[in-house]
């Protein structure tokens, strides 16, 4: 049987990169989502291929784009035939902190689109070949305790296309079990950064935590089980929300931040 194949989006840098590395070193092929990381998303291609001997290709999309999503889809099975594994990662993030009516119209629909409809777009396309393979593994990034439908202050917009994505996480996970397919969500705490791209065994996290009981996130700790979560032997765990986080409360750290204004 040929590899298996997987589409990660948002994977030239962070998380997603991290995320191709280990799904590669499975032996999984691989598809590099960038939107503008041109260069970045074909050395990372090329770099998989060469070290791990799977076929790799890197594909240009805004996934908060409904053309772009389906042109994604459509190359990914023009070139590979199938997409049996689908990491939706990227998500349109903007750090300037702003309250509901500071967002601009198109501000807020950039964000809904790319974290939750872009999801729908993306598992429309693929799922019908799924199903005809009988098997899939879908991963979707949350964030921590959006299981809950928490609030978060001045993150409206990214928040509620999140906490939407948890649902359509379980629905999926219904829906499509009787087809061999998993549907789960996986929610990193407060990673940042390089720390995004980092190992579980790296120096830096070690001598950058030697003082205290706080262990820096890395990557790996979300890479790893993402890559469970797409192993054939994980097909009992689907409408799961996993938080990664070290059980640190990172949204009332940063509601705090918020009230502490005033």
């Amino acid at each position: 049987m040929s590899n298996k194949v997987a589409l990660i989006t948002g994977s030239a840098f962070g998380i997603g990169k991290r995320t191709a590395k280990e799904l590669a070193a499975k032996g999984n092929d691989i598809i590099i989502n960038y939107r503008s990381s041109e260069t970045e998303a074909h050395i990372l291609a090329d770099q998989l291929a060469q070290t791990y001997n799977v076929k790799t290709m890197a594909l240009k999309a805004d996934i908060s784009n409904y053309n772009d999503c389906i042109r994604l889809v459509n190359k990914g099975l023009e070139h590979f035939n199938r997409i049996d594994i689908l990491i939706n990662n990227a998500g349109p993030y903007i750090h300037d902190r702003k309250t509901l009516i500071d967002y601009s119209y198109e501000e807020w629909n950039y964000l809904i689109n790319g974290n939750l409809n872009a999801a729908f777009y993306l598992c429309k396309e693929i799922i019908p070949q799924m199903r005809k393979n009988k098997w899939g593994r879908i991963v979707n990034i949350g964030f921590d305790k959006a299981e809950t439908a928490p609030g978060w202050a001045c993150r409206s917009a990214f928040a509620a296309a999140k906490v939407g994505l948890v649902s359509l996480t379980r629905t999926l996970a219904l829906e499509e079990f009787p087809y061999g397919i998993t549907v789960n969500m996986v929610s990193p705490g407060d990673i940042r950064g390089e720390w995004k791209e980092q190992d579980i065994l790296s120096t830096k996290r070690h001598e950058s935590t030697t003082e205290t009981f706080t262990k820096i996130e890395t990557g790996e700790d979300i890479s790893r089980v993402i890559s469970f979560l797409t192993d054939d032997n994980s097909d009992l765990i689907t409408g799961s929300v996993i938080p990664i986080s070290g059980g640190q409360d990172v949204l009332s750290k940063s509601n705090h931040f918020y009230y502490g204004k005033f």
